[in-house]
């Protein structure tokens, strides 16, 4: 079969070029892009990350394709609508960062419950003043989680090892979950009210676009704290810049951005189709966002750990293998 792999870096194609040995294999460390599908038009299968966007724009000009495995668990960057039309399957990743996603939440949560990152510069600086750097107690503070999935349940573990109170929302709860774990399902709006710290373990389909919203903002405790590390449209990012700036958020840390992709674009001086489709107003706030010293941004970053990126191409191989050998793995349907 002709196979490409976009987004990979050099290492990890040596491993595809070692296992697909009888396949025509072509490779990018870029993103697939529209304007360059055409040059891939005999690809059978595609394996790509969550900046590629597959649309019907790329689709059309892949008429071979059968074929696509995102090397992600999200897989909101793919037009499943266009492939169902054309017969194209898609499988992910789906549970290659149970913990290791779940550990990047905690990791923001610290850096803004101990001002981290404010510690660490003013040592740089050869200052040892404590002014300003008075941080809080996780012990005894309530985490709000929302979504209880694998990574949700993690989180929640974490949070109680810390002596947190937790309390969970899901459209589906797993009572015997809560009950091994001594955490409780509340409504949405009884978990935003209640709150100390609200971390989001959601995928992002119609249902979560701006899950997290102005009205949902007006109901936290006025200087709680948010973490995503889910998608960035989950949130609505003017909504979280109003309440930052009004107080009501004492702060948030974040993983992934509304636009994310486009902002990328903006900063590598490479404007694309991301940037052309995407919502200026969003982009403006991401910009003022990254200056701001009460939010905590990290380059869509929670995944990336040895062990995951491992997990992530063992399961990748195993999918490719599943579908060539019509023994289709982790199908998205």
């Amino acid at each position: 079969m002709e196979i490409g792999f976009f987004g990979v870096e050099p290492w990890q194609q040596k491993v595809f070029k070692k296992i697909f040995l009888n396949d025509k294999l072509y490779f990018s460390k870029h993103k697939l892009t529209s304007a360059e599908a055409k040059k891939y038009s005999s690809l059978e299968v595609l394996s790509i990350f969550v900046h590629s966007k597959i649309d019907e724009k790329i689709l059309e000009k892949l008429p071979r394709l059968k074929y696509i495995a995102t090397r992600s668990a999200g897989f909101d960057h793919i037009d499943l609508e266009a492939c169902k039309k054309r017969g194209i399957k898609v499988s992910n990743v789906p549970a290659y960062d149970v913990n290791t996603v779940a550990e990047q939440a905690f990791a923001l949560m610290v850096c803004m419950s101990r001002k981290i990152v404010d510690s660490v510069e003013r040592v740089r600086t050869k200052s040892y003043d404590l002014n300003g750097l008075k941080g809080f107690d996780l012990n005894g503070k309530t985490l709000g989680v929302v979504g209880t999935g694998n990574t949700g349940r993690y989180m929640v573990k974490i949070g109680r090892g810390l002596g947190m109170k937790v309390i969970a929302f899901d459209i589906v709860p797993d009572n015997k979950f809560a009950k091994e774990t001594g955490m409780k399902y509340v409504t949405m709006e009884k978990l935003f009210s209640s709150s100390d710290i609200v971390s989001l373990h959601v995928p992002y389909n119609k249902h979560t676009y701006h899950l997290v919203n102005k009205k949902i903002f007006s109901l936290m405790k006025k200087g709680s704290y948010l973490i995503n590390t889910s998608r960035g449209a989950v949130v609505d990012t003017l909504a979280m810049y109003q309440a930052l700036k009004s107080g009501q958020l004492a702060g948030t840390g974040l993983d992934v951005l509304e636009e994310e992709s486009a902002l990328i674009e903006l900063f590598h001086r490479k404007k694309g189709e991301h940037w052309k489709e995407a919502d200026k107003k969003v982009l403006t706030v991401n910009l003022a966002l990254i200056k701001m010293k009460n939010v905590f941004i990290t380059p869509h970053n929670a995944f990336n750990t040895t062990e995951a990126i491992n997990r992530i191409l063992d399961a990748t191989v195993k999918n490719i293998k599943g579908f060539k050998n019509k023994r289709s793995v982790n199908l998205v349907f």
